[in-house]
Parts: C-alpha cells; sequence; structure tokens
C-alpha cells in the first residue's frame, strides 16, 4: 500500500491547476486552428504543443525547469549551492533567450526575398513606413494605460517599447526587441505576435475593405519595372552599410537578413539557398515556436499584465494595417490611380501572408489583378523598418 500510495502522488492529475487547465485548452484551440483549419500549421502547431507540455503538471516540460545533477564536468550552480542542468525546454529556449535564433531566421528570410518590387518601385518605402504607425499606437497606449485604468501598474519605458515592437507583425523582431529591453515580458510578446501573423486571414480583410472604395480595389496595377542584377547585388550591401552605421542595434537583424539576400542573389552559392530556405529555416521555426510555447507556463503567463499586452498588440496589428492602407490610399490620389490601395496591408510585415492577402483580395474584386509582387515592395519595407524601429527603440532606452 505504501508503494501504491507513492505511485499514486507521482500522478500529475491531482496537481493539476485552474490556470493549467486553461492553457491547455488554448493549447487545444491552436492545435484545432494547425490542423482542422490549416492556419500556419508550421508556426501553430509546435508553439501549441509546447504550451501543452509547458502546462502539464510534474513533467517538468516547460522553459524555466531545471534538475539537479551529480555530473563533476557541467552544470552550474544555484543560489542554494545546488549543482543543476536545464531541462530539455529550457535548453531549447536558450536560443531564444540568448537572441541566437531570431537573427538567424531573418538569414533565412532574406534567401527568401525578392527586393526587386522595392527597388523598381521605391515608393513602396513609405507605405512600409505607414505601417509602422501599429508600433507606435502600442507602445504610447500600452505608457500611458496606467492613467487610463485606475490602479494598474505603469508599463516602464523598455516594457512599451517591447509591447509596441508586436505592430511590426514580424516575431523574430518582436523576440528581438522583447530580450533586450523587457526578458519578463518575452512569453507574451511572442505569443501575441506570432498569434497575429497566423490570424492575418481573418484581422485584414475586414479592415481591407472598410478602408477602400469599389473603384480602387479594381486597380490594375503596370507591371514593376525590370531590375538588373547589379542593381540586387548592391541593395543588401548599400542597406547593411547604411544601417549599421545609424542604426548599429539593429545590425544583427538587418546584417543577416540582407548576407541571405546577398547570397541568394550572388548566384554563386545556391546549396546555401537551398539549406536556408528549406532544412535550416524550417528547423529554426520549430524550435522558436516549440521553444516560445515552452515558456507560457500559467502562471506566468495568466496575469491581467499578459491580457494587457495581447490586447494591445492586436492594437498594434489593427493600426499598423490601417496605416498602410492610407497610406497606400494616399500614393492612389497622388498617383492618380496607378496605386491599388489594397497592397496598404501590405505596410506591416507578416511575410509573405499579408502580400497573399492582397493577392487574394485583389483578384476577388478584378481577376485581371495581380498585386503578389506590388505587395512584397511594402512587405520588404516594413521588415526593414520595423526591425530598424526596433534598433532605434533598443538604443535608447536600454540607456
Amino acid at each position: 500500500m505504501e508503494i501504491l500510495r507513492i505511485i499514486v502522488e507521482t500522478f500529475g492529475i491531482q496537481h493539476m491547476t485552474v490556470g493549467q487547465g486553461i492553457m491547455i485548452m488554448v493549447s487545444l484551440f491552436f492545435m484545432y486552428l494547425a490542423i482542422v483549419r490549416k492556419y500556419e500549421p508550421l508556426l501553430l502547431l509546435p508553439l501549441a504543443f509546447g504550451i501543452l507540455i509547458a502546462n502539464l503538471p510534474n513533467v517538468g516540460l516547460n522553459a524555466y525547469h531545471s534538475y539537479e545533477t551529480a555530473f563533476e564536468e557541467i552544470g552550474t550552480y544555484n543560489a542554494e549551492g545546488v549543482k543543476i542542468l536545464p531541462g530539455l525546454m529550457n535548453f531549447l529556449y536558450s536560443g531564444i533567450r540568448l537572441v541566437i535564433y531570431p537573427p538567424l531566421v531573418f538569414l533565412c528570410l532574406g534567401t527568401m526575398t525578392d527586393f526587386s518590387p522595392l527597388i523598381a518601385n521605391p515608393r513602396s518605402w513609405i507605405i512600409g513606413i505607414g505601417g509602422q504607425l501599429g508600433i507606435f499606437t502600442a507602445f504610447f497606449i500600452s505608457l500611458y494605460l496606467s492613467s487610463i485604468i485606475p490602479g494598474m501598474d505603469a508599463f516602464t519605458l523598455k516594457e512599451a517599447a517591447a509591447i509596441g515592437i508586436i505592430g511590426s507583425s514580424d516575431g523574430p523582431t518582436a523576440i528581438y526587441a522583447a530580450t533586450r529591453l523587457a526578458p519578463h515580458l518575452l512569453p507574451p510578446i511572442a505569443i501575441a505576435a506570432f498569434s497575429y501573423m497566423a490570424l492575418v486571414p481573418f484581422i485584414q480583410p475586414p479592415i481591407m475593405k472598410l478602408l477602400t472604395t469599389k473603384k480602387e480595389r479594381v486597380i490594375v496595377m503596370p507591371e514593376p519595372k525590370r531590375v538588373t542584377q547589379k542593381q540586387k547585388i548592391m541593395f543588401p550591401i548599400i542597406v547593411t552599410i547604411i544601417t549599421l552605421v545609424f542604426v548599429p542595434a539593429a545590425g544583427a537583424l538587418i546584417s543577416m537578413l540582407m548576407l541571405g539576400n546577398l547570397i541568394r542573389e550572388s548566384g554563386v552559392a545556391d546549396r546555401y539557398v537551398r539549406a536556408f530556405q528549406n532544412d535550416l529555416l524550417s528547423i529554426l521555426t520549430f524550435l522558436v515556436a516549440l521553444g516560445i510555447g515552452s515558456s507560457a507556463r500559467w502562471d506566468r503567463f495568466l496575469t491581467p499584465q499578459t491580457l494587457l499586452i495581447i490586447s494591445c498588440g492586436l492594437l498594434a496589428f489593427i493600426f499598423g494595417t490601417i496605416g498602410g492602407i492610407m497610406t497606400a490610399k494616399l500614393l492612389c490620389l497622388i498617383t492618380r490611380g496607378k496605386v491599388n490601395p489594397l497592397i496598404g496591408n501590405s505596410g506591416v510585415s507578416a511575410m509573405p501572408m499579408a502580400a497573399r492577402i492582397s493577392q487574394r483580395m485583389g483578384q476577388l474584386y478584378n481577376p485581371d489583378n495581380h498585386l503578389l509582387m506590388h505587395a512584397m515592395g511594402p512587405i520588404v519595407s516594413s521588415t526593414i523598418g520595423s526591425a530598424i524601429v526596433a534598433g532605434i527603440f533598443i538604443s535608447y532606452f536600454l540607456k
């Protein structure tokens, strides 16, 4: 009976809390979206499973778990003088905590990105700049929430800046900024950023329809100008030099993005291109999603602060979309109808989902509309722009 009692005490079910149950339900919902609805399964599936195992009691599969070890050669001593080793999820999460994964993701994205639409149509930069409205909206809202909600502790400047970067709609950029500015807020910030990226098909189309007219939606944009190979090669080199000189804190992201693109456009390293576009990106996406999911332990995630962060993130994404569309409408007016405002949703850097939405909406209202390549210009400029804004925030607020 004593042995039986000890065995029963090891069962996790009797240690289950309401908070863990809620997080498990959240993980199952994400699994439903990934498996049944097929919304970004490469991202949502490992993220959901990470949330699941992090909240099952007594298994130690969360990003903060370590265990005692008798090894003399490896491990570190904790505050009590006990030698410990990081658990599996703790070890995998180190790649996020030490800012290793996000720049490598940008390296892979660089090999997949064609900068030709941006080079051919420099006006796309303006739409990408308009899409940064979401970052500053979330920054100021989170900064002044304490004056809106009585009794709430105010977010610091660093925390508000990290929350604001959710508006970039770029998971790696949000992770990069959060690890530097507010690492204790990394789980809700990262989950909000990746979740809203996956929910682009839900969030953006109603906003696009609301802010554009029928006449604007059927505008057929002319085919982009031809870009020479020399221009394609020089672009990443020039952007790297300019960015690293003026915004060094954005260097890790921008340099890796531009290195990947230079490898792509040089035409001399096809093996790198194939590896980065497929195998390495898949592995990194899996590790980032699983690691972020495993950090969402219920006692760290189910707090009023987390709900406010997720709400600010949603507002950031909405206002980023609005900023991009309104900027595209302004360009449509200036160019006398040569810019379809439907590409404005790509002012947020949810690559490449936002560009696909632009194409889908354009085809819906005019079958002769082909907006995909036109939308890639704003989305690339937004990716670069949000990384630069993150670098500026880090340079200014980390002092």
